[in-house]
């Protein structure tokens, strides 16, 4: 089961919003979907300007229906530092984040480029039709969802999440804690079969390298997590398993 899927089988009309929309993998399959109007955050400027490209590359210009805002989002609002490692002199953007500044990985192969970005909450769009949300923030999972909070209680969106403990350690026990809070069942699948969160083994299933120069990761490695709203769970689990 792969995210495009999930939100696929899922889907219902509204807004969508896809928060590390990088070059646009994610948010331009969702834009796709029937009466959607997706909101796509990313605050890595050379990612932004491929996120946009892209979009106009696949709707012959920038859609109305995509907002793009070249910002992060968290727990306040204001102004953040982003920081990217740079391997051997090559710009490792899928690392960029907010949660860390890599200090203790600089070597001879790995520097550090910063970028002063936005910083927003969530809950001051006052969205009221969120469906569906898609987080992959590099450690910054938690800060994004508390500041999402209001907006998740009143609109109750599925959601899926790239969760790592080599980029946050502990991630992957508070982030589904928050969630669970807020009345969401959390779990991940795994050959096909769905388990909750509670099964996740971080030694055989989440071992990785947090140094951006090491590429080394247990297999299974399991980061993609999907939350679903426990009044609707039962009924949602069962399209997955059907569609699986």
């Amino acid at each position: 089961m792969d995210e495009i899927t999930f939100h696929t089988l899922l889907h219902r009309p509204g807004t969508l919003v896809d928060v590390g929309a990088h070059d646009g993998l994610i948010a331009i399959p969702l834009a796709r979907l029937p009466s959607s109007r997706v909101i796509a955050f990313e605050p890595l400027p050379p990612a932004f300007a491929r996120l946009q490209s892209a979009l106009r590359e696949a709707f012959g210009g920038l859609p109305a229906h995509v907002d793009c805002r070249a910002a992060a989002l968290g727990d306040m609002a204001g102004e953040i530092t982003l920081s990217m490692p740079v391997l051997d002199g090559v710009a490792q953007e899928q690392w960029a984040s907010t949660a860390k500044d890599y200090r203790a990985h600089l070597s001879g192969r790995v520097t550090v480029e910063r970028f002063a970005v936005p910083l927003l909450r969530l809950d001051d769009l006052a969205i009221t039709d969120l469906t569906a949300m898609k987080v992959d923030a590099e450690g910054a999972e938690y800060e994004v969802l508390r500041g999402a909070r209001e907006t998740l209680l009143r609109c109750r969106p599925v959601l899926t999440l790239e969760i790592e403990e080599r980029h946050r350690e502990g991630s992957t026990w508070a982030v589904p804690a928050f969630l669970d809070a807020l009345g969401y069942d959390v779990l991940f699948e795994l050959h096909g079969t769905w388990h909750p969160v509670a099964a996740l083994d971080r030694a055989t299933m989440q071992r990785a390298s947090p140094d951006p120069s090491i590429f080394e990761a247990s297999d299974p490695y399991v980061f993609v997590f999907y939350a679903l709203p426990r009044e609707e769970a039962g009924g949602m689990l069962a399209r997955l398993k059907a569609a699986a």
